[in-house]
């Protein structure tokens, strides 16, 4: 007869576990089964199973609890974030998003600034005038950074990255760079003296941030290079493939949790060093270790992400967090809407603008962005997700609830929002994208911009040996986007040389595979 070890409490948990993990398996069959909709994706199918396994908990329980476990921001963040943004870096198509850096730079970056000031002021201005409770300046401050962090999971269904390269480039990557920029800022917003606000506290806070921002690349781009290296030289393939691969997951994890431990940004982090194993670390171990690091790194990311929605659903309805509104409804509806109708707006103020500015520093036409692209964009970045949650649980309640009114208010507030962008505007992104862009048109524009790229690459590259650049009529630069576009150009070339040239013989890549003739010229090494 066998012994029972486990405590009441250990029991509980157990089967609490149990239940989510057939919840998960579930949620994988039933995606699948769903794949080929034309409407729905399977994260707002992970979120409705959510949904409706919260409601049979809530009414089993006889409304006391609709949650298997308690959420936890640090579990978000340390153990689920991690994987999706990592993977983010280590499967894209390394040659579309650099030639479309800059805009992701100015996008994700200067934009979640615009993005963060329109919500603020307006939270300020919408939030005073209905009453909620009491909420100070930094709690609106706070706000301005919640909302501005877009969901770069959703944004992953929002295009197709065959289809339309450079704009599902430009789209994920100002997802990955905003949520990093919302985190920084939010984090910042904690450690500012607001008490006594000049012209030195601000200079003080945009130097934090731009400290923070090149401090977290350096760190995933510094780890990336030493995982390679350490790889190229021990070359642990010819005797292990297993500690290959687990040296490969343990270091692109290591990146995230020093980045915390230094007070930067996780996501910045672990998505450049993403970027880096995949150009240099990824091709100095075995075939067997390519196939087994891009397939464990996508199966934890789709694993995290299928948790992430499934407990948003089911934390939904959680009782405690609605029980300090059920007696004003209107001011949390009125603040919902107020707070979306912030995020359209927020979004809209730099998208516009800054792809007109981008549009006018760039020569070609197919390489501008026109209106129907322009509003995608606007579009796919308009869902709000798991970021949002675990910020708002982190600003406004302790161990996920609150006594405060103002406080659950913004609480119930975010998981409006959250579960109305993501299931409604879910459920129309693909037609619309596939009404604004159709995917024939799509296609064909970004193989034509990929071929006069190319032309006008291998034309600078003929003419520069000749020495014809010396009697460059600047008459005829007068512009500056031509200005512009030709030093991006100058700037790729050097880099290029100065990476085949030293880097890649020092930290590997491709054509440099220690001991061995090179075995993939796929995969990771879109460059």
């Amino acid at each position: 007869m066998g012994v029972n070890i486990l405590s009441d409490g250990d029991e509980v948990s157990v089967n609490s576990i149990t239940l989510f993990g057939a919840l998960l398996c579930g949620c994988i069959v039933v995606g699948r089964l769903l794949e080929k909709s034309r409407w729905i994706n399977e994260y707002i199918t992970t979120l409705v199973v959510g949904l409706c396994a919260g409601g049979i908990i809530l009414l089993t329980t006889q409304g006391k609890s609709s949650r298997l476990l308690a959420f936890d921001e640090q579990l978000f963040f340390i153990y689920l974030l991690p994987p999706i943004i990592f993977n983010a870096g280590f499967q894209m198509k390394k040659k579309h998003f650099f030639r479309n850096f800059m805009a992701i730079i100015l996008f994700g970056a200067l934009g979640t600034l615009i993005s963060f000031s329109v919500i603020s002021f307006g939270a300020k201005e919408l939030l005073g005038k209905l009453d909620i409770g009491f909420l100070e300046l930094r709690d609106y401050l706070a706000i301005g950074a919640i909302f501005s962090a877009t969901d770069s999971v959703c944004t992953l269904q929002v295009l197709n990255q065959d289809e339309t390269p450079l704009l599902y480039s430009l789209v994920f990557g100002e997802g990955v760079v905003n949520d990093a920029t919302a985190v920084v800022l939010f984090n910042a917003i904690q450690k500012l003296d607001l008490s006594h606000i000049n012209s030195r506290v601000a200079l003080s806070f945009a130097g934090s941030f731009l400290y923070l921002f090149l401090a977290s690349t350096f760190l995933g781009v510094s780890v990336g290079l030493l995982s390679a290296y350490l790889i190229k030289k021990i070359y642990l393939g010819r005797h292990s493939t297993d500690r290959e691969v687990a040296l490969m997951i343990l270091m692109a994890y290591l990146s995230y949790v020093m980045a915390a431990m230094f007070d930067l940004s996780g996501i910045l982090t672990v998505f450049f060093c993403g970027i880096v194993m995949s150009h240099y670390t990824w091709h100095n171990v075995t075939t067997n270790s390519k196939v087994t690091t891009r397939h464990a790194f996508a199966t934890l990311s789709f694993i995290a992400e299928i948790f992430i929605f499934l407990y948003v659903g089911m934390d939904a309805l959680d009782i405690e967090k609605w029980r300090f509104v059920k007696d004003s409804p209107g001011k949390s509806v009125g603040a919902s809407a107020a707070l979306f109708s912030l995020v359209l707006v927020g979004r809209a103020c730099f998208v516009f603008p800054l792809s007109f500015l981008s549009n006018c520093l760039k020569r070609s036409e197919h390489d501008k962005f026109g209106l129907r692209q322009q509003i995608t964009i606007w579009w796919a970045g308009l869902m709000r997700g798991s970021v949002s949650m675990a910020l708002a649980y982190n600003q406004f309640t302790r161990f996920g609830h609150t006594q405060l009114p103002g406080n659950a208010v913004m609480i119930t507030s975010t998981i409006t929002i959250v579960l109305f962008s993501t299931v409604v505007f879910g459920l129309i992104t693909k037609p619309l994208v596939r009404f604004l862009l159709p995917p024939s048109q799509s296609f064909n524009n970004s193989l034509i911009s990929s071929k006069q790229s190319l032309a006008r690459q291998l034309l600078i590259d003929r003419q520069e040996p000749e020495g014809e650049m010396g009697n460059v009529d600047f008459r005829r630069l007068d512009s500056l986007s031509m200005l512009l576009k030709k030093t991006s150009l100058t700037i790729h070339n050097y880099w290029r040389m100065f990476d085949d040239g030293f880097m890649r013989p020092l930290f590997g890549g491709r054509g440099f595979v220690p001991g061995a003739p090179e075995l993939s010229k796929g995969g990771c090494d879109q460059y």
